[in-house]
């Protein structure tokens, strides 16, 4: 497996992975599995009997009797939510559910999902594990910048942090003049938000500041940006993994030796399937990760389709964890970009962009069709060092072009827009293609 962190040259913080509930995280590989076993054959009987909707499908089910029964059952993708909305799959009745997340619901009916008390127990418990393990010490200071809300990220962060003994300041999302002037008079030693909103801060904060460690998720983001927050922001930067149909921040995550994303076996268990036959792949191998919950009480779920593409090891960790580590999310299986026949991330025009010098990391994706011909357009802007002649910028255009030739493997066009004028990330999931087609 490709973990992330694999690159040379990154921040050396001071900061070394720490343990929550260490018995757990190291616990023997033949003990975890016989957890699993009996954990997954609870939640498959606890939806069987509780969960009217999903009756019918499992059936002809039998009870699991080992992890090989997996595969034999059903996937679960997020059109059950919608076709189930807004509380058709819960498993308890609704006066035993103590707090109820949604997604923003963009694309239709929003994805709700609930949480009894023990739900949020285990929650706070696994980001807790998250936030040791980065290398957060007991009462340091965290500046939470996800959305508080309906969102999971920031309730989920907090829950996790105090119940690791770490101060919160509960910032949220968006009005950055406010961040920035926070960071500056608390002095967090730690920071959660998106990678895309750390660069934003990285505009303004100086390498001198008091952060020195970023865990940072809710968005794909590659190694090369890592480095580019970990240079500007002179802190660890980890990459933190989750998404509310499973339970929200603290699915997985990297500890601070960056060396692959710890999945939280005991309550949670992955697989790596093909994303077209859903035939599980072996380790190593990329494919859609597909993760159901061993332990939930509210919103049990069996093979959740994340659509989240990346490949898995269950090789201990250097730091001494046994449970298995899953690369950072290298795109999305529905976010890929079919352009003349060539499959296209946006993942994989940021990684040419941080290796090219004098491209900020900024950019956007404008997708177009004239007659039965796509086009893509990648806007950029030059980073702050680089200069704005006629022929610097000419240049700068000609050398991203040729770089996104060599890694998508077709010819797009290059706009260079002005310094500052494209989107930045004001604390949420930042949206990086403008698709103009009529489909």
């Amino acid at each position: 497996m490709q973990v992330a962190g694999a690159t040379t040259g990154r921040f050396e913080g001071s900061v070394t992975p720490g343990f929550f509930d260490k018995a757990v995280e190291t616990m023997p590989r033949t003990d975890l599995e016989q957890l699993q076993v009996a954990r997954l054959a609870d939640t498959v009987e606890r939806i069987r009997h509780n969960v009217p909707a999903m009756q019918q499908r499992l059936r002809d089910v039998a009870t699991p009797a080992s992890l090989d029964d997996l595969q034999r059952l059903p996937f679960t993708k997020k059109t059950a939510l919608r076709d189930n909305y807004p509380f058709g799959l819960f498993a308890v009745p609704r006066s035993e559910v103590m707090r109820v997340h949604a997604s923003s619901g963009t694309t239709g009916k929003p994805t709700v999902v609930g949480y009894t008390a023990e739900d949020l127990r285990m929650w706070a418990e696994c980001v807790a594990r998250c936030l040791r393990g980065a290398g957060i010490e007991p009462g340091w200071m965290l500046h939470n910048a996800y959305g508080y809300g309906l969102f999971t990220g920031g309730l989920g962060l907090h829950a996790g942090a105090e119940a690791a003994g770490i101060s919160v300041v509960p910032v949220s999302g968006g009005n950055t003049e406010r961040q920035l002037m926070l960071i500056e008079d608390f002095v967090p030693e730690a920071i959660c938000c998106t990678p895309s909103y750390a660069l934003t801060l990285a505009e303004h904060l100086p390498p001198s500041n008091s952060l020195r460690v970023g865990v940072l998720g809710a968005e794909p983001w590659s190694e090369r940006m890592r480095v580019e927050i970990e240079e500007r922001l002179s802190m660890v930067a980890v990459n933190i993994y989750g998404l509310s149909e499973v339970i929200g921040p603290g699915v997985a995550c990297e500890t601070a030796d960056r060396q692959g994303l710890v999945v939280m076996e005991d309550h949670f268990l992955p697989e790596i399937v093909h994303p077209e036959t859903g035939e599980r792949l072996p380790d190593g191998e990329v494919g859609v990760l597909v993760l159901t919950s061993l332990t939930k009480q509210a919103f049990p779920i069996i093979r959740y389709w994340t659509g989240d593409l990346c490949s898995m090891t269950k090789e201990p960790s250097p730091c001494g964890r046994t449970h298995a580590r899953i690369s950072a999310i290298v795109g999305r299986a529905d976010d890929m970009i079919v352009i003349r026949g060539v499959n296209v991330y946006p993942s994989q025009v940021e990684h040419t962009l941080l290796g090219t010098a004098g491209a900020a990391p900024h950019f956007r994706l404008v997708v177009t069709r004239e007659g039965n011909l796509d086009d893509m357009t990648v806007q950029i802007e030059p980073d702050e060092n680089y200069g704005t002649s006629g022929d610097d910028l000419a240049d700068l255009q000609r050398r991203v072009g040729e770089g996104l030739r060599s890694s998508l493997g077709i010819g797009v066009r290059i706009e260079v827009a002005g310094r500052g004028t494209l989107p930045r990330s004001e604390g949420g999931k930042l949206s990086r293609v403008d698709d103009r087609r009529q489909l």
